[in-house]
């Protein structure tokens, strides 16, 4: 599978942000899709998953009631909706897929995008 990442940006704080993932190489039912983060210095670090078949949601602490995450399995998309976006939320944002189960873990996933870079700054 092959994942394509793009949509990241520079915006102030309290902005929104709509980053997109862009999926392709095989059918996907049966994956589980995700955004993760990786921050200057930082591990990389869960955002939001959402299950292929369902649409089942699952969000870090940091993205609860700011973040979404929605799939168009017609077009193989995963899309993340940012609001109220903050300056810790700067960070290269990752999307990737796996089967066999929901992981927040991102050594769990073996496919990945290739990032890209969010910056929140005034």
């Amino acid at each position: 599978v092959q994942l394509q990442a793009f949509g990241g940006g520079l915006v102030q704080p309290g902005g929104s942000l709509r980053l997109s993932c862009a999926a392709s190489g095989r059918t996907f039912t049966n994956y589980n899709m995700a955004w993760f983060r990786q921050a200057p210095g930082k591990e990389r670090e869960f955002v939001a998953g959402i299950t292929w078949n369902l649409g089942t949601t699952v969000y870090a602490d940091s993205a609860k009631g700011r973040f979404t995450i929605s799939r168009d399995r017609a077009k193989s998309t995963v899309t993340l909706q940012m609001n109220m976006l903050k300056p810790e939320d700067t960070a290269v944002y990752y999307c990737a897929a796996r089967t066999m189960g929901f992981e927040t873990r991102s050594a769990a996933y073996p496919a990945w995008g290739q990032g890209t870079l969010v910056t929140v700054s005034s």
